[in-house]
């Protein structure tokens, strides 16, 4: 594996890095790339051999559809058949940034990119490097995170080599993600727009600019048997690591005498800042309360930490779902695999209606 580190070197490096990239993906290599979410695994998006690459490298299901990413808004007539006023007002106001918006694909996006679906996930990412690589390619760049499927989404280069070393020719270093947790993604391919994922574009801030937005209930609750997955991380567990997470509902008071009352070795808790004193339980905080970013930059990044510490079992105090809080809940209710204990509640109970 080559690695090509961008943020370091002289200006003349950083553009030779960006070239580099680019020829790989022009010659049908993979290259993991940084975002301003997570790192991507990018490939040709027109390229359905390449595209394949991508499953078979991470190990994922092919039934998971693959995003698209693109410098520039005219390339957004590229890749899809129409664009409606929703999609341009929503590109005003959050392109480039962490949203991807769901319309009816152009013919030129194989089956292999949308998982066989007559719509296409496009976003454009702000990352410089990112969008500096897309642009010297001059292809639309499938990347679906770059992690192996199903483990926690990597928001370092460093996570992105752990997971693909020898699998990849190379991983761009961009530095750490600002926001760690993937885009938003709504679907406009409906006669409503649809709310498929959360992210750091918040339900709150779509309603502000299209008026009326729907949330698919897999938001928050389990996709539908035979429901076909419209967008990525839709499916049952996703974003977990080797560890068994639960989530638990309730005080900091409440959440400490649960957690310390737990038998046995190798059990972490996971709480808001400040929250960590009496425990007896090893802890990590991911960020105040209400503070939903850092709590999103923190999730994955701990996740990983605890499966290098050999965390048998992992117990989360429950973010609030208002704002960016809602993404970090859909992350680990998928990493929990919809497990939580609802403190003065039955405990194990599922809730896929919040």
């Amino acid at each position: 594996m080559e690695t090509i580190l961008y943020p370091t070197g002289t200006g003349a490096e950083r553009s030779a890095a960006v070239r580099a990239a680019a020829r790989l993906l022009r010659a049908g290599e993979l290259v993991a790339i940084p975002t301003e979410t997570v790192y991507g695994l990018a490939a040709n998006a027109l390229d359905p051999a390449a595209v394949e690459t991508i499953f078979r490298v991470k190990g994922r299901p092919n039934d998971n559809p693959l995003i698209v990413h693109i410098a520039d808004l005219p390339a957004l007539d590229d890749v899809v058949r129409e664009v409606p006023e929703s999609a341009r007002k929503l590109a005003e106001r959050f392109w480039p940034g962490p949203l991807t918006m769901i319309l009816p694909r152009d013919p030129r996006i194989p089956d292999a990119t949308t998982a066989g679906l007559d719509t296409v996930a496009v976003r454009m990412p702000s990352h410089p490097v990112a969008r500096a690589i897309i642009r010297a390619s001059g292809l639309p760049i499938a990347a679906p995170s770059a992690n192996l499927s199903g483990l926690p989404s990597p928001t370092t280069a460093a996570h992105c080599m752990r997971d693909l070393s020898g699998k990849v020719p190379a991983v761009v270093d961009g530095g750490a993600c600002e926001f760690g947790v993937e885009s938003t993604v709504i679907t406009l391919a409906g006669e409503t727009p649809r709310l498929l994922r959360p992210g750091a574009v918040t339900l709150e801030q779509l309603r502000e600019t299209l008026g009326e937005v729907e949330v698919d209930p897999a938001v928050t609750g389990r996709l539908a048997e035979g429901q076909a997955a419209a967008s990525p991380g839709m499916k049952y567990k996703h974003y977990s690591p080797k560890a068994e997470v639960t989530l638990v509902r309730g005080s900091a008071a409440a959440f400490r005498a649960y957690v310390n009352a737990l038998p046995g070795e190798g059990i972490y808790a996971m709480v808001f800042s400040g929250e960590g004193e009496g425990l007896a339980k090893p802890f990590f905080e991911y960020g105040a309360e209400g503070d939903h970013l850092t709590q999103a930059r923190e999730l994955f990044l701990l996740l990983r930490q605890l499966d290098d510490l050999g965390a048998r079992a992992v117990y989360v105090r429950t973010p609030a779902t208002d704002g960016v809080g809602l993404a970090v809940y859909n992350r680990l209710i998928r990493a929990a695999a919809f497990h939580f204990v609802e403190l003065g509640g039955p405990a194990g109970r599922e809730d896929t209606n919040e």
